[in-house]
């Protein structure tokens, strides 16, 4: 991780407050937009759904792009700058705002409206390693597989105000996912998998190994940690670790969840190192 720059607070910034967090903590998102609003020039944009979230994105020209959300919006606005090639040209800051915080915070963003908001005022531009895979999907934190499912997030759950005041739709909702399986998911997993893991072309892991996890995140100097778990029988069988700037798992269909999203299934994903890919504003050292 290396320390870049430090801004002033004269620059000018675009204020983009995830319409999550303005349901869910409103307090919050108004003492972030006071400090700063304290302390630059500020355009405070409040989209209602993801489309309008990635145009004010790709539209705020020379503005500082501040994101108050969850780690939801987090990954959003770093997914939409990657697919729009301008992540590694763009200094985002983050004001942690809602309820799953702890990729923000893992990364080293204070959780608190006000220190956050003067991180992004004051703080200091850090480089961090990220990975993406070559379906041009990003990981900031860490993926695994088989996914753990997010408790903030529990299985089935609707986004947040669709259908609060409507207990009628919920009863709804319920009747249908019991009667009608959701297309495209895949029966849990009853047991370990057979996944083949390459770290940098080298096989970690083969076919004729089963593994109860693999788990896969940005280290340090542009190199990605992998650790595999072989299944045991009696006794824990020891994790198999490596480094390298490129991983590979392929085998049967696998389901991974990367940051705060699961995919899949899939045969076969690489992903790659991103060096120094996120720029991050975060209180200065």
């Amino acid at each position: 991780m290396a320390e870049v720059a430090t801004f002033a607070t004269s620059d000018q910034l675009l204020v983009v407050i995830d319409p999550v967090a303005r349901s869910t903590d409103g307090e919050s998102v108004r003492i972030a937009k006071d400090v700063l609003s304290a302390g630059a020039a500020t355009k405070v944009c409040l989209p209602d759904d993801a489309d309008e979230f990635a145009r004010a994105l790709a539209r705020r020209g020379s503005r500082r792009p501040v994101v108050v959300g969850d780690d939801r919006a987090l990954m959003r606005a770093v997914t939409v700058l990657h697919r729009q090639r301008e992540l590694a040209e763009c200094v985002l800051s983050v004001v942690p705002v809602g309820g799953a915080l702890a990729l923000a915070g893992s990364l080293g963003v204070p959780i608190g409206a006000v220190a956050a908001a003067r991180a992004a005022l004051d703080g200091v531009e850090r480089r961090l390693d990220l990975l993406v895979d070559d379906s041009d999907g990003v990981v900031l934190g860490a993926l695994r597989i088989p996914p753990i499912r997010d408790p903030a997030a529990p299985a089935g759950a609707t986004a947040v105000g669709s259908i609060a005041g409507r207990p009628w739709l919920r009863t709804c909702q319920s009747l249908v996912r019991t009667l009608v399986p959701a297309r495209g998911t895949a029966p849990a997993a009853s047991g370990p998998s057979r996944l083949r893991v390459e770290v940098d072309g080298t096989t970690l892991v083969d076919l004729d190994q089963p593994v109860e996890a693999v788990s896969v995140a940005p280290g340090l100097a542009g190199v990605a940690e992998v650790e595999v778990r072989p299944a045991s029988v009696g006794a824990e069988a020891t994790p198999l670790r490596a480094e390298g700037r490129t991983v590979t798992v392929s085998g049967a269909h696998f389901r991974y969840r990367a940051d705060t999203a699961v995919s899949g299934p899939v045969r076969r994903r690489t992903w790659t190192v991103g060096e120094g890919g996120l720029r991050l504003m975060l209180p200065g050292r």
